[in-house]
């Protein structure tokens, strides 16, 4: 396979908007453990909030994880481009061929990040599912 310097060049715009993606939910979701630690501080019986912050510790080491890899793949593909300036033809596939690698990592681990978002999602929706069935003792 021929590869040219504008081949690892072609992985930039993903992995810029990959990164930006991965710093709004990383935001997101420290805005939420912000606002769960006000709350858990004044109510520490509730255990549905104990479950949300356990929840939450799990998806911020994903979105660590999703970023150091995201930022490994920007790394080997900038010294891709780099050994195909330099002509080391070989050097600039196996660096390519590891930052297509870290790309995957990253985005296996995006997937197990959004199955926890929607696992703490779930834990909430029981929560009001549990305090909305209960019988209302007025109606007839």
């Amino acid at each position: 396979m021929e590869i040219s310097l504008s081949t690892p060049a072609l992985l930039f715009p993903a992995i810029s908007l990959l990164m930006l993606a991965y710093t709004n939910r990383f935001l997101s979701v420290a805005a939420v453990i912000r606002g769960l630690h006000g709350y858990f501080k004044a109510h520490p019986d509730e255990t549905i909030y104990a479950q949300q912050i356990a929840q939450l510790r799990r998806r911020v080491r994903l979105i660590r994880d999703m970023q150091l890899f995201g930022v490994l793949s920007l790394l080997l593909c900038t010294s891709s481009m780099f050994a195909l300036f330099a002509e080391q033809l070989m050097l600039g596939k196996l660096l390519f061929c590891a930052s297509l690698v870290c790309m995957i990592a990253s985005l296996t681990l995006s997937l197990a990040e959004i199955y926890r978002s929607v696992g703490a999602l779930d834990l909430q929706l029981s929560d009001l599912s549990s305090n909305t069935q209960r019988p209302d003792r007025g109606a007839t």
